[in-house]
């Protein structure tokens, strides 16, 4: 019995790094399911796990630690089933785009409230400041305020002319940091210049919808130099609620969960109650008005789904 750490999942095979720094190519074990995880994929990269090794040399997945947080979306191909994209993270840096393609507040606040629900702590990366004009720049500004306000740390970035990285290595060392964001957003091209080493492909933006191709196809683990591990992640189009209960939606927004004390009653929606603090803060601008539209529009799917059952 030896423990590990896995860093690649190809779909049937996991690749775990064993304690003594040796790389096992290892398959689950026929009868091994994970308790209360609807999943498309029972283990996930970032999991500690207990490997046992055939003759051969592979191994077979035979226990799974418990897990400090996991992020996760729908699955591509269940609807009703997640997929895990990694777990026991430290820390995750969401790369968002101003343009070329544009990153909406819609989809940042659904990625920011799926990392609240999962206990993942997150970053928001701002790629391809060398591009932006003046107005775009602006709204970058204003974005980035909105959201230290909140409190999401937001570094600006240029990964192709290798401006504002240091901030990010610094960040990184000796944690397990995930990439995430939309296809197209320069993830590949920055982890390229993060990890030289890393030579991972870099896709061009689709002209036909400005919109990133995808290149990353499984999430994969990149040895850090001097300590740590970086988490590629394949591109994310859309990012759904997963089991999340219509009531508990507001918890994974701070700013509405810290106005929602005050509201006059204590199952306040705060959609059209009567005394609802959190309608008041939006009028007031202490809670901004892209926030709470995305809040609205987690609780109206969260509602349709549960009427579509």
């Amino acid at each position: 019995m030896t423990n590990g750490l896995i860093i690649k999942n190809t779909g049937s095979w996991y690749l775990v790094r064993t304690e003594n720094g040796k790389d096992v190519e290892c398959k689950i074990r026929g009868n091994f399911r994970l308790k209360d995880i609807k999943s498309t994929n029972p283990v996930a990269v970032g999991d500690r796990v207990c490997i046992t090794l055939t003759p051969e040399g592979s191994g077979l997945i035979t226990e799974i630690e418990d897990r400090k947080n996991y992020i996760i979306r729908k699955s591509s191909n269940l609807s009703k089933q997640s997929h895990i994209i990694a777990a026991n993270i430290d820390l995750c840096f969401l790369i968002v785009t101003i343009s070329q393609p544009y990153t909406s507040t819609v989809f940042i606040d659904r990625f920011l409230a799926s990392a609240e629900a999962y206990r993942v702590p997150v970053n928001i990366v701002i790629n391809k400041t060398d591009i932006y004009t003046p107005e775009e720049t602006e709204y970058m500004e204003a974005l980035c305020s909105m959201y230290e306000h909140i409190g999401y740390p937001c570094i600006k970035i240029s990964a192709l002319h290798n401006e504002g990285l240091d901030l990010l290595r610094e960040k990184m060392r000796n944690n397990i940091t995930l990439f995430s964001g939309h296809s197209g957003v320069g993830k590949s091209t920055l982890i390229n210049s993060l990890i030289p080493d890393a030579r991972l492909k870099t896709g061009a933006i689709s002209d036909y919808h400005a919109k990133g191709m995808h290149t990353t196809t499984f999430s994969e683990m990149v040895e850090i130099p001097g300590g740590g591990y970086l988490i590629d992640t394949p591109g994310i189009k859309g990012f759904g609620t997963i089991n999340m209960e219509r009531e508990e939606i507001s918890h994974y927004f701070p700013e509405i969960f810290k106005f929602s004390d005050k509201c006059r009653f204590n199952n306040c929606m705060h959609i059209n109650e009567p005394g609802c603090a959190v309608r008041g803060a939006v009028e007031e601008h202490y809670i901004s008005e892209s926030r709470y539209k995305s809040y609205l529009n987690m609780v109206e799917e969260e509602t349709s789904e549960k009427y579509r059952k």
